[in-house]
């Protein structure tokens, strides 16, 4: 309400300028709203400044204010009309005060994306200073240009010593090229800008863009002064190498040693380095999580909906309590953030669907504006059910929202309908889609795969008009697999290198091994194990047992249920599989051993499951 006021008094203050010749007046308001101009209030301020015609000429500060204000708001179209009102009376102003207005100007052409324009005014500019030459530097650098911005700073080097705000531009672009930015780096010693904390903070991000952290860590260890973007630019890096333990170390260190403290980017930073690891260690996870959920308790950052987010999500991942994720939510008191609803959505999708639907609509009824993104999480959710009916509803919540032709969604359709069981909706989304990428094509192999539709699997492949990956193969090799097409399945494995050029993983040989034995062909898929260029894990000995038990071979289930329950003695499924074997050749006393085994290893059979849909 006061913010209300204040805003309305200024704006009464601007219509007075109608009829008041005091341009100081003008200037007060303005200055008054850079602290959060509005395109509102900009462009009364713009009416004020045209409509103000008495004798008094407009200063080189009003000019520069307004142009900074077009700048913040990107308004490029009054930028330019008040452009044209300047050069009407700019030969008002002295060299020095036109100097520092176009530099205003130059920037807010540089901001609004106009480099061409920029440039140009630059070139056409008879003096020229030190922010000259840095505006311009930095427009390049904020657009990704990396070349014209190295070529403007050599040009500097030979009229100024850089600032810190050219130096950081140009480190800013300096991914990919560790060369060029220890070059900038030895030009920044050179000049005693290794001193400044600015400097110190972008050459740690590039550091961490592209070589890693040992020369970040170096260029932190020297710093004399550093402030919380010094510290969180390091977790940041933690993060990126997936190095969580060392975030965490860090964080620790930051919070106890230094007097700065932390803010909201710290604590997601820290949460997000939690999750980043290529092996999660999810009991050293949770208890760092639950750490960190502690301290923003504590600190009063709980109420911010950023990291409540964060929270979420990384109790979500790291297989946290579903129930604790939804506490966090519920005390948010329905925040209309659509970041957390989606999140909250992600926890529930695997490991209750149902519930992640029922959280899908209530979301629906915020009314907020969805994005791909959500969307995407709710087909997710529709997967794990068994109908299509909630697939259907999300499906036309997409087309009524104006997603149809967006490729992530037709994508997460396809394999939604394909998991409900209706491969004919699942197939409709894929001939209807105007744009397909890998991932399409591969969704839609992976569909015929789950639907035993091979000869439909092939007839696709043979289409495919991108190249495939070794996502593609997994799905031709699995839908031959329960097709039993095992000569199709052969020729399709030794293609995938001869002719494609890519290597067979693991996923690959357990399907080529569960093929070969599934035929009858035991032997050669033990052939196919033995000469495998890798350890054969757990799945590839799982269809090795399960063509055994097939094709009743003890002596070779024997073998293949010795490694898995070497691999995961926790797991009933190598203990079952033999069990089975030994009563399909009658050995109840054999079977009835590994059963007591079983039990007295703590080893305990996954109950099965059924589903009736009513209604």
């Amino acid at each position: 309400m006061l913010r209300l006021k204040r805003i309305t008094t200024i704006h009464s203050s601007f219509l007075r300028l109608l009829t008041t010749p005091a341009i100081y007046e003008l200037n007060s308001s303005l200055e008054s709203l850079q602290v959060q101009p509005t395109h509102h209030h900009l462009q009364q301020l713009i009416l004020s400044h045209f409509s103000n015609t008495n004798n008094n000429p407009h200063s080189s500060q009003t000019y520069a204010t307004l142009f900074h204000a077009c700048a913040r708001l990107h308004r490029l179209d009054i930028g330019q009309k008040l452009h044209h009102h300047y050069t009407l009376s700019h030969h008002l102003i002295t060299p020095h005060q036109q100097l520092y207005t176009i530099n205003h100007l130059l920037n807010m052409y540089a901001k609004c994306g106009d480099l061409e324009y920029a440039h140009h005014l630059f070139d056409q500019m008879l003096h020229r200073n030190i922010v000259s030459w840095t505006c311009l530097i930095s427009a390049y650098a904020q657009y990704g240009n990396t070349d014209q911005c190295f070529r403007l700073f050599n040009k500097m080097l030979t009229h100024y010593t850089p600032n810190d705000f050219a130096y950081a531009s140009v480190l800013s672009v300096c991914d990919g090229s560790t060369s060029r930015g220890r070059q900038v780096h030895t030009l920044v010693m050179k000049t005693g800008f290794d001193t400044c904390v600015y400097v110190c903070n972008a050459l740690i991000a590039m550091y961490s863009r592209n070589s890693g952290g040992t020369e970040a860590w170096k260029v932190f260890n020297d710093m004399e002064f550093r402030n919380i973007v010094s510290w969180n630019t390091m977790i940041a890096l933690f993060q990126i190498c997936g190095q969580g333990d060392k975030a965490m170390r860090f964080f620790s260190l930051m919070h106890r040693d230094s007097c700065l403290g932390f803010d909201r980017a710290t604590l997601v930073s820290v949460l997000s380095s939690l999750l980043g690891r290529d092996e999660i260690d999810f009991s050293w996870g949770l208890r760092s999580c639950f750490q960190l959920h502690c301290v923003s308790v504590k600190t009063g950052f709980i109420l911010d909906v950023g990291i409540v987010t964060a929270l979420v999500k990384a109790y979500s991942i790291l297989w946290g309590e579903v129930s604790d994720c939804y506490k966090l939510f519920l005390e948010t008191n329905g925040c209309q953030d659509l970041m957390l609803w989606t999140e909250i959505i992600v926890a529930f999708s695997e490991r209750d669907p149902e519930k992640a639907i029922l959280l899908f609509g209530q979301l629906l009824r915020e009314g907020l504006s969805l994005d791909s993104y959500a969307f995407s999480i709710a087909l997710k959710a529709c997967a794990g059910l068994l109908t299509d009916r909630n697939a259907l509803m999300v499906h036309c919540k997409v087309i009524k929202s104006g997603f149809v032709d967006a490729l992530v969604l037709g994508n997460a359709l396809i394999h939604a309908y394909a998991r409900c069981g209706s491969i004919s909706r699942a197939s409709q989304v894929f001939e209807e889609m105007r744009c397909r990428d890998i991932v399409t094509w591969n969704s839609m192999l992976k569909a015929y795969a789950l639907h035993g539709k091979a000869n439909e699997a092939l007839g696709l492949y043979g289409k495919m008009d991108v190249k495939p990956d070794a996502a593609t193969f997994v799905a031709l090799l699995s839908a031959c697999s329960h097709a039993g097409m095992v000569q199709e399945g052969i020729q399709i494995f030794d293609s995938m290198f001869a002719k494609h050029g890519i290597v067979p993983q693991l996923e690959h040989y357990a399907c080529i091994v569960d093929i070969v034995g599934r035929a009858g062909h035991i032997f050669q898929a033990e052939k196919i194990i033995k000469e495998m260029p890798m350890q054969p894990d757990y799945v590839v000995w799982s269809a090795f047992l399960g063509a055994c038990r097939k094709h009743r071979e003890s002596e070779l289930a024997q073998k293949a249920a010795s490694q898995l329950k070497e691999l995961d003695p926790e797991n009933s499924l190598g203990y079952v599989l033999m069990s089975n074997v030994y009563c399909s050749n009658h050995s109840f006393n054999e079977a009835g051993h590994l059963r007591k085994q079983m039990r007295g290893l703590g080893v305990t059979k996954q109950p099965g499951l059924s589903w009736t849909d009513l209604g």
